[in-house]
């Protein structure tokens, strides 16, 4: 009769255990902030490939197309964002590859884990800040179970950039942006009165729109983290940031977004070929029935093997009409 999935996570002596209050935490909240999750090592070493990409792509000077409507254009233009590092460089592989972000992010979402998505962020003087979004707005899984994880490489606070969040507001439906192809992971019409917004990610808060849902709530909260600190967050979670007010600092981080890995993507960074881009991304914990990719530059990861699955199991009705489990097995 087959083999029933028989979730188990692997032990490591500096295996990350999440609290039952921590899980509540960001089911009812939509956020959890984990407090040194990283090393200074694992720090030092996400902080230097955030330098190198500093001295050798960022251009704060350098404008965008004015025909762009992107309301990110000038970040993109500047390079103070970076998109899938993890791809080319084996430094940011082993980021998003932590077992120790893996280890909360199992928790949370798993216990079969893809890992889609990486972005370094610089965020030099006067630079960086993003308006008010969701991010399955962008990143689109069905069941919809996207997170994302933001990793300080530096003190951020307020001056620097920090990011806001509205607590609770992951129990929104995520609101379709006018241009953007529908911006669906609900499934059409299916709700009476789910409008559409637009300018999502905009700065200015008359012009995006999603800041008259966010004002339904009480005030937004700053995220003040220090190096090796990471937030953890729904993808319906209501979250922006600002520019960065200093003069003499930068705001460094490392995001990553994951999923379980029993979801359906439609959707990869660079592309792909036929109905979803699931083939493309890393299998990081688990197992999945879907295809996968595996680390480009060979980073460990834990997954469960075939031998760790059980017997299944089938119900077989008793006289008094409940039920008992009754244990097959092929011959």
């Amino acid at each position: 009769m087959g083999k029933f999935y028989f979730p188990k996570s692997k032990h490591r002596d500096d295996r990350y255990l999440v609290s039952v209050e921590q899980y509540k935490q960001y089911h009812k909240e939509g956020y959890l902030i984990v407090r040194g999750l990283l090393d200074s090592e694992q720090v030092a070493e996400l902080y230097e490939l955030a330098e190198e990409s500093r001295m050798s792509r960022l251009d704060p000077s350098k404008k965008a197309d004015e025909n762009n409507r992107d309301p990110l254009k000038e970040e993109f233009a500047a390079a103070t964002r970076i998109h899938m590092l993890s791809r080319v460089n084996a430094a940011a592989e082993r980021g998003m590859l932590n077992p120790r972000l893996l280890d909360v992010t199992e928790a949370l979402i798993g216990p079969d884990v893809y890992a889609l998505q990486s972005m370094m962020f610089l965020n030099p003087p006067g630079k960086g800040g993003q308006g008010w979004h969701q991010d399955s707005c962008y990143i689109r899984t069905h069941p919809d179970t996207l997170l994302g994880a933001w990793i300080a490489l530096e003190e951020v606070d307020e001056e620097n950039g920090c990011l806001w969040v509205v607590p609770g507001s992951n129990h929104e439906p995520v609101y379709p942006p006018d241009g953007m192809g529908g911006g669906n992971i609900h499934a059409l019409d299916a709700f009476a009165d789910l409008h559409g917004v637009q300018n999502v990610s905009h700065l200015d808060d008359e012009v995006n729109t999603l800041s008259k849902v966010v004002a339904n709530y009480p005030p937004p909260i700053p995220v003040k983290m220090s190096a090796g600190d990471v937030l953890f967050f729904d993808s319906h979670l209501f979250h922006r940031s600002y520019p960065n007010r200093t003069t003499d600092r930068y705001r460094r981080s490392y995001v990553c977004h994951y999923c379980n890995a029993r979801s359906w993507v439609p959707w990869d960074h660079d592309g792909f070929e036929g109905d979803s881009g699931n083939y493309r991304q890393i299998l990081a914990r688990g197992s999945t029935s879907q295809p996968y990719a595996e680390p480009a530059f060979g980073t460990e990861v834990y997954l469960t093997s075939e031998e760790e699955a059980g017997e299944s199991v089938a119900m077989m009705g008793m006289d008094n009409g409940m039920m008992m489990p009754m244990g097959m097995k092929k011959e």
